[in-house]
């Protein structure tokens, strides 16, 4: 068992403020080592924040660092949490206006980096606005994917598992446009639901949420991000103009022992963008946003991987998209 599965059985064990230290001294840990993730964490925050120095800048990336594997604690408790403490930890930035955007019953796409909690946004939000589907990208080992699965259902979540090879797209697709069922289309647990925990009550509507600031595959597009060339998914852009719903980008950071999470308004192409270059300008836009969000909250960016061209190997990202 590695170390990622032990964490899913112990830490729901363990009182809340022994393991945020331990996840904390971890973080550090990690800050100090530099290993490949956390140095391209740093070259990552160097484009956003390039007046800093080294000493700065690294510790920046130590405070990414325990932000990001604050994230992994809450993740591994988060099932377990009660509706009271799920509610108490998010505010929702101008919520008058976003509720009067989104509506009683809304069909909305949802764009997210990986900022603040994406879990606990996702399960706040099936909450008090709308139904949430999401993809769950495949991670290795198994057990520890099946237990993120596991995990992200139980909060309320609607998953779809994304496999290779597999028209993730018509999947997403399909059941966006199905009717909302009182129950997760996905099959959540009866006894689940029974047990008046976070997954207790639903929101009406339904929501596509998905993260989408990395995308190094055949369908990855090309946008200007902290003015240089990255690449991101076009899933969500795809998916708004197919079925006519808006789209939104959300970004969420720490504040204090909370997190605010923020919506935009309905993003759109600029007026008299060709339709083949819809998707382009519309993920351009919503790229647009997060910049502008990590670079009022660098340290809550988590991440880790190469999304900036200048980073990749010219000859794997061709060989990723079919070129070679």
């Amino acid at each position: 068992m590695n170390l990622t599965a032990l964490a899913w059985r112990w830490t729901p064990k363990l009182p809340a403020g022994l393991a945020r230290a331990g996840f904390a001294l971890a973080a550090d840990l990690a800050a100090w080592r530099r290993g490949k993730g956390v140095r391209q964490l740093e070259a990552n925050l160097r484009r956003v924040r390039p007046e800093l120095d080294d000493t700065a800048l690294r510790r920046l990336a130590r405070q990414g660092m325990r932000h990001y594997l604050r994230y992994y604690c809450e993740a591994f408790q988060l099932a377990g949490w009660s509706e009271e403490r799920l509610g108490n930890m998010v505010e929702l930035a101008d919520e008058d206006r976003v509720r009067a955007q989104f509506g009683p019953e809304p069909r909305v796409v949802l764009a997210l980096g990986h900022m603040g909690n994406w879990d606990l946004a996702g399960a706040w939000a099936a909450r008090e606005l709308t139904s949430v589907i999401t993809v769950a990208e495949r991670l290795r080992p198994e057990e520890v994917f099946q237990d993120f699965l596991a995990m992200r259902r139980r909060i309320g979540l609607e998953v779809i598992a994304l496999e290779a090879g597999q028209p993730v797209f018509r999947q997403v697709l399909r059941a966006f446009q199905e009717p909302v069922d009182s129950l997760a289309a996905d099959g959540l647990a009866a006894d689940s639901l029974a047990a008046g925990g976070p997954a207790g009550r639903r929101a009406g509507g339904r929501s596509v949420a998905l993260l989408a600031d990395r995308d190094l595959g055949r369908g990855g597009v090309e946008v200007t991000f902290f003015g240089e060339p990255a690449l991101m998914a076009p899933g969500p852009a795809a998916l708004a103009l197919a079925t006519g719903r808006p789209l939104h980008a959300v970004a969420m950071w720490r504040r204090g022992g909370r997190y605010v999470l923020e919506f935009s308004d309905p993003l759109a192409a600029p007026a008299g963008t060709p339709r083949a270059g819809q998707v382009q300008a519309l993920t351009q836009a919503w790229a647009g946003y997060l910049e502008a969000a990590v670079r009022r909250h660098p340290a809550d960016w988590h991440m880790l991987a190469k999304v900036f061209v200048a980073d990749l190997d010219p000859v794997r990202l061709a060989q990723a998209r079919g070129d070679v």
